[in-house]
């Protein structure tokens, strides 16, 4: 069984909840299921891996956050009996998937069984949502988390309530709590992300290397398809034959993002919305999950001094996981948790903040 590499700086400030958190998840390391102590294997495996997930006994109840005049952000709301009085935890998925992917139900069912209510996000244009919006999305993008969380508070009068994101999900969750900084409403009492791509360029640059071809080539086609159908719903928002000639995700990004966004290229995007210069600025408890061996989220910016400088970041990095598998072998995980360590740390992570938020 591997040591987890729990990362905190002993200069930093004393943060109780995160030193708790720190003591408790040290004794749940990961260890990683056989034949998978490989990131290749362990991302491709894991995620084609079949599972029985159920969230009949909380079904879920379609909900469209309007986020900006022009744009609607599709929701799916999982309540409690009691759902005013109970802690709700909005999970956001990583790029080109949507609420309905495996790792977004495993949390929710995790979530709803420790008593929280659920909101799986659709990122906008994801889950065939495309028409509800003339816009596009982008790795940084805060606006729709941020109006939803307003809704939420505002609307629904929740008074605790947690974000996990994964992978781009995991950089706009930990960017919007660092751009909050200071003035972090209230409500807003911590947040999770794994695998969470923090520096964006250096995913880029990582993923067009020969050994993840693979995974460019999948974001890729989906990426094309994308924009193929936007094209269809708002003619004139998008040249389909230029974007069909693009090869890359950087070019993608240089030719669509950058522009589009008005950042310029791809390393004006990456710049600006990569969560890692915002991570100083974190003041809710936030839970960071990575691994090591990730194929195409590199490990380096991590050890940013930022991130263990501030104490208000937890990270945990086991040397294995690959890119949002974290798959256990079935010895560790049969007295305690199901397979999908990741998912279980971040959902014990947000219910011991809540727990102590309560005290």
């Amino acid at each position: 069984m591997e040591m987890l590499e729990i990362s905190r700086d002993s200069s930093s400030a004393i943060n109780p909840v995160i030193n708790q958190a720190a003591r408790r998840l040290a004794t749940r390391p990961f260890e990683a299921s056989f034949g998978m102590r490989n990131g290749h294997a362990m991302t491709i495996l894991s995620s084609q891996w079949p599972r029985r997930i159920s969230l009949q006994e909380w079904p879920g109840e379609a909900r469209y956050f309007r986020t900006e005049p022009d744009t609607q952000v599709l929701a799916h709301c999982h309540w409690q009996k009691d759902h005013q009085s109970r802690p709700t935890i909005i999970i956001v998925h990583g790029l080109e998937g949507s609420a309905d992917r495996h790792y977004v139900t495993g949390t929710a069912e995790k979530a709803l069984r420790a008593g929280f209510n659920v909101i799986r996000q659709n990122v906008r244009n994801c889950g065939d949502t495309e028409h509800l919006t003339p816009t596009l999305y982008h790795s940084g993008l805060t606006i729709d988390l941020k109006a939803i969380l307003g809704e939420l508070i505002e609307r629904d009068r929740l008074e605790q309530i947690f974000i996990i994101g994964f992978s781009m999900g995991g950089n706009q969750t930990l960017k919007l709590a660092g751009e909050f900084g200071d003035d972090a409403p209230s409500q807003l009492r911590g947040v999770a992300a794994v695998s969470p791509a923090i520096d964006l360029g250096a995913c880029s640059d990582a993923i067009a290397r020969p050994q993840c071809k693979i995974y460019e080539r999948r974001f890729l086609r989906s990426l094309k398809a994308t924009m193929q159908r936007k094209a269809k719903l708002f003619p004139g928002s998008c040249d389909p034959e230029r974007i069909d000639r693009v090869r890359s995700l950087r070019e993608f990004d240089d030719v669509v993002t950058g522009p589009f966004w008005g950042f310029g290229d791809a390393n004006g995007y990456y710049s600006n919305a990569s969560s890692l210069p915002f991570l100083k600025r974190i003041r809710i408890p936030a839970l960071m999950i990575t691994a090591k061996d990730d194929p195409f989220i590199p490990y380096e910016p991590f050890t940013d001094p930022t991130v263990a400088a501030n104490p208000n970041l937890l990270l945990l990095a086991p040397d294995h996981g690959g890119h949002v598998g974290f798959m256990a072998s079935k010895s560790e995980t049969a007295r305690r948790d199901d397979r999908y360590w990741a998912e279980c740390r971040a959902v014990e992570f947000c219910q011991m903040v809540s727990e102590t938020s309560v005290l």
